[in-house]
């Protein structure tokens, strides 16, 4: 049986205990086993990290330290997989460059805030994970990011949608969904999630659960090719 961590905590705001159970029930559902954390020492156990086949960090607007970020970094180095949304993911430690390489991106700005009706912009042929899946509609947070180049983009969503001081440059499509590698590791990353019924709702939870599966996927071939060496 495949093992998933899941730490939550920081800013409330992005209710990250909701989104941590929704993301609890359905890595259950996929037979996952599970354990769920609210404190960033759950990290501090390198051992027992490197023994997971997916992390799953749900925490905003945080600090971690080098203790607790060295052990994960590690981790995914290794193979297991790292996969999150919206602020619990990408806008998790500001001052931390080193969760930004890893993760791939960084939140910066949503222009007119919650509430901003834009379309999710599926890339056709792109990854198992957004396949059969067409494009659709959010009413939520549209986030920009700045975005390490490495990524492989899954789908974007088109800039801009409200006025602001970014209008002058253009038009332009900022990732939505993507995945890259950490070493031997997958990572997962998906915008969305702004509140929990923004990523429990169809098609973003199904975008997750298949973003989960490819996470952790990475430990097994890790494993398989450190045996025929």
């Amino acid at each position: 049986m495949k093992k998933a961590l899941i730490v939550w905590g920081g800013w409330h705001g992005h209710e990250p205990k909701e989104v941590a159970g929704t993301f609890e029930n359905a890595l259950s559902e996929m037979g996952f086993s599970v354990e769920v954390s609210d404190t960033l020492d759950a990290f501090l156990d390198a051992e027992k990290l490197q023994s997971l086949d997916l992390i799953v960090p749900v925490w905003t607007m945080g600090t971690i330290t080098k203790e607790q970020l060295k052990p994960v970094m590690s981790a995914v180095a290794g193979g297991v997989g790292l996969a999150g949304c919206h602020g619990g993911m990408c806008d998790a430690f500001r001052q931390s460059t080193d969760w930004q390489f890893m993760t791939g991106g960084q939140w910066v700005a949503h222009p007119g805030n919650d509430g901003v009706e834009y379309t999710v912009n599926i890339i056709a042929g792109s990854s198992e994970i957004v396949a059969g899946i067409e494009d659709f509609k959010v009413k939520s947070e549209q986030y920009y990011l700045h975005v390490d180049p490495a990524v492989k983009v899954l789908a974007t969503t088109r800039f801009p949608t409200v006025d602001g001081p970014h209008v002058p440059n253009g038009e332009v499509d900022m990732p939505v969904l993507w995945t890259k590698y950490w070493g031997k590791g997958r990572v997962f990353y998906n915008s969305l999630g702004h509140h929990n019924d923004v990523i429990a709702a169809e098609p973003a939870l199904t975008l997750m659960k298949r973003g989960f599966a490819w996470a952790a996927a990475g430990k097994e071939i890790a494993r398989k090719e450190a045996a025929a060496r």
